[in-house]
């Protein structure tokens, strides 16, 4: 049975986000139905604004809101963050889960993917060209390798590693308590916060 073409439309904008299905997309696409419009109103106001007001920090690639003081996020524009270290993350989520962890005050910067060969993503997709300029303009003490124990996070920490080897910086990696093929945004916060009081130098400084 096909239902009335707006709510087909919603279903099938919904079914385009992550983990979401057909089936799922429908269920949520009804339950907007059921509540008042107001509900869908703001809903509606929300997407918008997502666009309008927020923006990518062009110094970590963060999130950050439009507007902000040199357009940077809000962890860039801190004056309490201990810029001796920069954590790489691959992407906002893994940011996020560092955060909640209360382990790290440092800067980021978040490459927005792996490399993936197979999926046609290479150094250029990523946000890694900057990386080496921003190493050598704010000269920090320490960069923390924080992408996934994968086989794509960690062909992404090689190479990140090769990028920076010849540059007076330390160099760690994330490790204990990091289960192999796990994502950092799903890990409890004290195993993350393991990993991180745990990271091992990967050369020898």
């Amino acid at each position: 049975m096909q239902l009335p073409l707006p709510l087909e439309q919603l279903a099938a904008l919904l079914a385009r986000l992550p983990g979401i299905g057909d089936r799922s997309a429908q269920r949520l696409a009804l339950h907007i139905l059921h509540e008042e419009a107001a509900y869908a109103e703001a809903l509606a106001g929300a997407l918008r604004a997502l666009h309008e007001g927020v923006r990518f920090c062009p110094q970590c690639h963060h999130l950050g809101a439009a507007g902000s003081p040199g357009g940077l996020c809000a962890i860039c524009n801190s004056p309490h963050r201990d810029r001796r270290l920069l954590c790489i993350v691959e992407d906002v989520p893994d940011l996020l889960a560092i955060e909640r962890s209360g382990e790290f005050h440092g800067l980021y910067h978040v490459l927005h993917g792996v490399l993936s060969p197979l999926r046609g993503v290479g150094p250029r997709d990523l946000h890694l060209a900057d990386l080496a300029e921003r190493i050598d303009r704010e000269c920090p003490e320490e960069v923390i390798l924080a992408t996934s124990i994968s086989v794509e996070g960690e062909a992404t920490a090689s190479y990140v590693l090769g990028l920076l080897r010849a540059r007076p910086v330390k160099l760690s990696r994330i490790a204990s308590g990091v289960p192999q093929g796990s994502d950092l945004e799903y890990l409890d916060l004290g195993t993350l916060g393991r990993a991180l009081r745990a990271r091992q130098p990967l050369i020898g400084r």
